[in-house]
This record gives C-alpha cells, sequence and structure tokens, in this order.
C-alpha cells in the first residue's frame, strides 16, 4: 500500500515565512534611514493646552494661611482660671443617727465638707487694649476668683464685669495697656466650606489651634441640646474641647467669627460656636455691667406639622384635639405671664406674629428674642376651627423669674 505525501501546506508556509521575514528588514532599514519621516518630533511649546471655563478658581493661595491666622490673633488669646467655692447639701442619715456614732465610733463617719473650692478653666481673647475679654458666661459665672494668663506668661487678676447666661457671653476686664487684641470679622458673611480655625486652651493645653470647615449655619440651641439659650450657632468640624470654650474661631484671615462654646456629647467632629456678630450686639452692655434684656411671654410650645397633629389626634391619651395644620403649639401657659392676659390657651396653634408666619418653635423663639419689651405683639392663632387675633406685651424674663 503506497502512501502518498502532500507538500503544498509547507510550501505555503515557507512563502509566509518569507515573506514576513522580508518584511521586517524593510521597516529595520527605513527607520535607521528615515526616522524623522516616521516619526516626525514635536515641539512642546507649540502644544496648546485648552482650559475649561467652569473651574473654580481659589481666593487663598497661601498653603501658610493657619500660620499667618495665627500670628494675626494669637497673642490676644488667653487662659483663663476660676475658682468659686461650692456648698454641698449631702446629708447620710447614716452619720448624723447618734446610736450608729456611739455603737461603731465617732472615726467611722467621717465628716462630709459641706464646702469645697471648685477650679476651673477656660479660654477667652482681648478685644481692646485697655484689657476687655470677651468669654462665655458658664466659664466665669460665679466665680469668686479670676486669673487670666497671656501667651507671653503674664498673669492678671480678672474682674467680671458683665454676664449673659441665654446667651452665654461673659466680659472681663483685667488691668492692662496696648495689650494685643483680635479683629472682629463678620459672622453675617460666612458660608458653609469656609476655613474654621479654633484656639484656646483644651484640657489644660495652652495655645492649641485645631483646622476646619464650618458645617454648617443657624443651628439652633434646640437641635444642640442646650434649650435654655437664646442662640443660632455656628457648627465645625474644628476639633473643641472642654477648656476651649470662650477661645475665638478664626477664619482664614485671623478674625475672629465665633466664640468656641459647647460639643455634642458622644460625637465627634462636631462642635458649635456664638456668631461674632450677637456678641457685638452685647459686648459694650456687658462690659459697662448692665443687664441684657430677654422678652419672655410664658407658654411651654411644641413645633407642629399635620404629620405630627394626626399622631397626637390618634392617641387615645390625648387630652385635646389638634388643628391638622403647620404652625406652633400651646403645651401650656404660665399663670400671670403675658400669654395668659392676652388669652392665649393651652391646645392653640400660633400661625402668625407680627404678620409673619410662624412655621416652627425656634422661629417663633427668634422673633420674641427680636421683639420690644413691654410693645405689644399681634398674634394669629388657630382653636380648634377658628381663627383668633391677639395682642401679648412680652415682659423681661428677669422680672418673670422674680
Amino acid at each position: 500500500m503506497s502512501v502518498q505525501f502532500n507538500s503544498k501546506p509547507f510550501r505555503q508556509a515557507g512563502i509566509y515565512v518569507i515573506v514576513v521575514g522580508l518584511s521586517v528588514t524593510i521597516t529595520l532599514g527605513l527607520l535607521r534611514v528615515f526616522p524623522p519621516l516616521l516619526f516626525p518630533s514635536t515641539n512642546l511649546s507649540e502644544i496648546k493646552v485648552v482650559h475649561p471655563n467652569n473651574l473654580i478658581s481659589f481666593d487663598n493661595q497661601n498653603p501658610n494661611f493657619v500660620t499667618a491666622a495665627l500670628k494675626a490673633a494669637g497673642g490676644a488669646v488667653v487662659r483663663i482660671d476660676t475658682e468659686r467655692t461650692v456648698t454641698t447639701n449631702f446629708r447620710n442619715p447614716f452619720f448624723e443617727e447618734p446610736f450608729f456614732r456611739d455603737f461603731f465610733g465617732e472615726d467611722i463617719f467621717p465628716q462630709l465638707p459641706k464646702e469645697y473650692l471648685q477650679q476651673g478653666q477656660g479660654s477667652g481673647f482681648i478685644i481692646d487694649s485697655n484689657g476687655i475679654i470677651l468669654t462665655n458666661a458658664h466659664v466665669v459665672s460665679g466665680a469668686e476668683r479670676v486669673t487670666v494668663r497671656l501667651r507671653d506668661g503674664r498673669n492678671f487678676q480678672g474682674e467680671v464685669r458683665g454676664v449673659d447666661e441665654l446667651s452665654d457671653l461673659a466680659v472681663v476686664k483685667i488691668k492692662g495697656e496696648n495689650l494685643p487684641v483680635v479683629a472682629l470679622g463678620d459672622s453675617s458673611q460666612l458660608q458653609v466650606g469656609d476655613w474654621a480655625i479654633a484656639v484656646g486652651n483644651p484640657l489644660g493645653l495652652d495655645n492649641t489651634v485645631t483646622l476646619g470647615i464650618i458645617s454648617t449655619l443657624n443651628r439652633s440651641s434646640v437641635q444642640v441640646g442646650i434649650p435654655d439659650k437664646r442662640l443660632d450657632f455656628i457648627q465645625t468640624d474644628a476639633a473643641i474641647n472642654p477648656g476651649n470654650s470662650g477661645g475665638p474661631l478664626l477664619n482664614d484671615r485671623g478674625e475672629v467669627i465665633g466664640i468656641n462654646t459647647a460639643i455634642r456629647a458622644g460625637a465627634e467632629g462636631i462642635g458649635f460656636a456664638i456668631p461674632i456678630d450677637r456678641a457685638k450686639e452685647i459686648k459694650d452692655r456687658l462690659a459697662r455691667g448692665e443687664n441684657i434684656a430677654h422678652p419672655y411671654i410664658g407658654i411651654r410650645m411644641l413645633s407642629l406639622t399635620p404629620e405630627i397633629a394626626r399622631q397626637l389626634n390618634e392617641n387615645p391619651n390625648s387630652l385635646m384635639l389638634v388643628p391638622e395644620i403647620q404652625g406652633v403649639l400651646v403645651v401650656e401657659v404660665f399663670p400671670n405671664s403675658p400669654a395668659a392676659i392676652g388669652g392665649l390657651r393651652r391646645g392653640d396653634v400660633i400661625i402668625s406674629i407680627a404678620n409673619t408666619k410662624i412655621f416652627n418653635a425656634e422661629q417663633l423663639q427668634k422673633s420674641i428674642e427680636q421683639s420690644q419689651i413691654h410693645q405689644p405683639l399681634n398674634f394669629i392663632v388657630r382653636r380648634g376651627e377658628q381663627i383668633q387675633q391677639l395682642s401679648l406685651s412680652p415682659i423681661e424674663l428677669q422680672q418673670a423669674a422674680n
């Protein structure tokens, strides 16, 4: 049996190999002889770069703006140490019972001190070269001794000139001349995302600086968790720790835009400062020792929405039927208060004050705070299915407390 061998495929493969080899040889030769023809050189100076028109231009090109801000303001930031005597009313009945004293002996029942010296610490900043210092009320309120320490090491005895608890602001005076001062900025021009530099003495660590941004503006005291204050706060992620209270919050130019005040318990990167414009309004009166008047009408209230009203009405234990509208629900009217005298009742829903619609309790509180003592305010309330017009004259909060 004979086998025929087909050589055609091998001849075709040989032809392919020869063609590929010739192609490679010719290409390499051209690269050696005529490289500019195949790969012309590029002149980088002729390349045109197209810039998008929508790129953001940053005004602050100084990478050391924090250092510059601290040079402008740091010398005026002070440490404030306080001392106050605290009286305790703790009485253990076993300590006072003669039978147990005679049975166990006097040494078993040590006498607890009824008074002790409480020490505190905070921060502040000089706003007048003659020694006027702005700080928080809670730093110096009730202090019997105030010591102010400057960054250069000098110590002064401080005198508390004025305190306003509701705005948590206070003014301290020290005897000095030509002292370094800070520049006060304009907190009304702040925007979310602006730089924020917190300066103070947290945890006893003097001259500590932290950097962050403005996280949000107009955060109400109720949202912050201190409803006894009448303030809207600046929220920042610049670290604010115990001892920072009363220190300045600076912008990137070293101007004071806020007063470091509070931190949110259990949260990191959430701190609050009083807008400096609020301090500007009352700092001179505090320095003169004047009382800061806060209007008061005498109600407990709740922000009301149709959803909240519906939930209240569906509750079988609810004491009242509430109109399912948006406004402020009057939960309680205090006896002999302007609200009681003006005819406001529990269950009323306040929908307007002085021709301005009211949507929540924070807005109502701000409207009252901006009113004048003993000047009538026109209220429009929803009482059941009826609309009522009332006139209330706020009084001073301290007068109501007395």
